[in-house]
């Protein structure tokens, strides 16, 4: 089948080779290569890489390789055939053996390097060589471009195996974090906020590598055993995986003049990422300086609408630096992330991530990436002032433009027109003092309540006579907003369709994959179809299963209500 016939016809992809037809490699047909690769790909030995926008190299297939699971909604959005992730070929390359696919597909792949920065601060004495080259994909390697029905997609093998970016790592990922990465894009997706995708999942059966984890009922703060754990290949999907860390990269060595061709490097990513992200509202035609104002305009918008859906569901990432801010403004790398169940401002599910990432400090560490941003793209402005007057207007106006977004977030969780200061703080202090659900909390609010008592259904603690009457008295305050604004029944709705009721509960996850280490996926298939149909109201089963408190056995479970890692 030709790649016009694919692109005119509704009928699923079946065959490795016809999807091979849809490859179009932007990213390595028109942007730098590291002039020290090999030519062969071979390139595992960690090392400086000085100038180059990529390095190519192959990914190392996990042994054995064994079908975990598909996304069968992305399938369907690809027009693949749940059948293709089943089959030899398809798994073969998705497992990390490059060496049978069909032309045009390459049978090299890139990892791509990128610079470090944690909370607005540059940083390089993580690298190995102490000067900043040695960050990037360690374990990431993409093998596949593809235009599917005019959109372009980048694929990514999550635990590929070493590249020069590994810094003394085995390049492996394990199932554990693996399941969670898979389950987590999707759940992400069906709530309704950008981010990578998932595309399959496949398991070693006979490669395992040794990880620092907890101990069955361990509360201790950081990992206190070592397990041996079977690798995996997840293969995470999106427009491309360029990072605010990767314009860094660049801008800082065109600002320190590194090499004759930095500022073209710099140009050439930043013109990039618009091509690859951007390039349905920024018109080609305007002049480069043009186009990088109206990527931080639009970026800017991203980023902080973002952020406020991260906070509407209780996401929180706990490890928000520039290098895990997509330049797309979408979701990436599900690593230290966890979402807030018993309501906490200051949750933090990794261990490692300090305050600075917490949850409801996200908006304030997105504009010190924001600021990241900034500060690589600027030096492209220099002999353009009035370009670059606009471009810091932006950089200032980004506070403001997150806090619009704040408020018009929770004016829709509170099935409001407007927002109202009072009543979200009085909110806010009385779900802290009564330790409240955050999601069952606001689902049990979007039915409008007669009075308080299924609110009770949030509450972690039993309330006294007198924070029930602060909550009784904040409900009428409450009600006396929405309910003049239309017919209830169709504000509950509203309400409802920003309000999950079901969420990532880590205490619910952790049997998925401790399961899958056993050769059983059946609740990973589960929870694919409960997290896919997050708003939905689902059987009774379901509900009993899924819609309830953290039992108390699991707060402050290592490796459930916190973890120090995530490999």
């Amino acid at each position: 089948m030709t790649k016009q016939q694919l692109d005119e016809t509704s009928t699923a992809v079946t065959r490795l080779e016809d999807l091979a037809t849809l490859a179009d490699y932007s990213l390595m047909n028109t942007l730098n290569s590291d002039p020290d690769a090999t030519v062969d790909g071979d390139d595992y030995r960690p090392r400086q890489v000085f100038t180059g926008h990529y390095v190519p190299v192959k990914p190392t297939p996990i042994a054995d390789s064994d079908y975990v699971a598909h996304s069968k909604v992305f399938f369907r959005e690809l027009h693949l055939d749940d059948s293709l992730a089943q089959t030899d070929d398809f798994r073969r390359l998705f497992s990390g053996d490059l060496s049978h696919v069909p032309a045009p597909m390459r049978k090299i792949g890139w990892a791509t390097g990128y610079a470090l920065s944690i909370y607005g601060t540059e940083y390089i004495q993580q690298c190995p060589f102490q000067t900043g080259n040695g960050y990037g994909d360690g374990r990431a390697v993409s093998v596949l471009e593809a235009v599917i029905s005019g959109q372009r997609w980048e694929m990514q093998l999550k635990g590929g195996g070493r590249t020069p970016y590994c810094r003394g790592g085995d390049g492996r990922a394990v199932l554990r974090s693996s399941v969670r990465e898979f389950l987590a894009q999707e759940h992400m997706y069906a709530l309704g906020i950008p981010t990578s995708r998932s595309l399959c999942l496949y398991v070693s059966k006979t490669e395992s590598v040794n990880r620092p984890w907890y101990s069955e009922g361990s509360l201790s703060t950081d990992p206190d055993i070592m397990v041996s754990e079977p690798v995996a290949i997840s293969t995470r999907v999106a427009p491309s995986f360029l990072r605010v860390g990767q314009l860094e990269l660049f801008g800082r060595r065109a600002r320190k003049g590194e090499h004759p061709k930095a500022m073209e490097e710099l140009e050439m990513i930043a013109l990039h990422l618009i091509e690859r992200e951007y390039k349905d509202v920024i018109d080609d035609k305007l002049s480069t300086a043009e186009k990088v104002v109206a990527l931080a305009a639009e970026f800017r918008y991203r980023l902080t609408s973002l952020v406020a859906n991260w906070l509407r569901v209780g996401y929180c990432q706990g490890n928000f630096n520039s290098d895990n801010c997509a330049g797309g403004g979408f979701t990436l790398d599900y690593g230290p992330f966890g979402f807030c169940e018993l309501f906490d401002p200051s949750y933090q599910p990794w261990t490692g991530g300090g305050q600075h990432f917490s949850y409801f400090n996200q908006p304030a560490a997105a504009e010190r990436n924001f600021h990241m941003f900034w500060t690589a793209l600027r030096p492209l402005l220099e002999s353009h002032p009035k370009s670059r007057e606009k471009f810091d207007e932006i950089r200032q106006g980004f506070s403001s433009e997150m806090e619009l977004k704040l408020e018009m977030m929770w004016a829709a969780k509170l099935g409001l027109n407007t927002f109202n200061t009072e009543l979200f703080r009085d909110l806010m202090t009385l779900m802290e003092q009564t330790s409240v659900d955050y999601t069952i909390f606001f689902r049990e609010l979007s039915n409008i309540p007669e009075n308080i008592e299924p609110l009770k259904k949030s509450f972690y603690n039993d309330a006294t006579d007198s924070l029930e009457e602060h909550w009784s008295q904040w409900l009428e305050k409450w009600k006396s907003h929405v309910c003049p604004y239309q017919n209830i029944e169709e504000r509950s709705k509203q309400m409802k369709q920003v309000n999950p009721k079901y969420i990532w509960r880590e205490w619910l996850v952790a049997p998925a994959y401790q399961l899958a280490m056993g050769n059983d996926y059946t609740l990973v298939r589960e929870l694919q179809e409960v997290l896919s149909q997050p708003f939905d109201e689902q059987s009774k089963e379901v509900e009993d299963k899924y819609y309830r408190l953290r039992p108390q056995a699991f707060f402050k479970a290592g490796g459930v209500s916190h973890y120090s890692c995530s490999s």
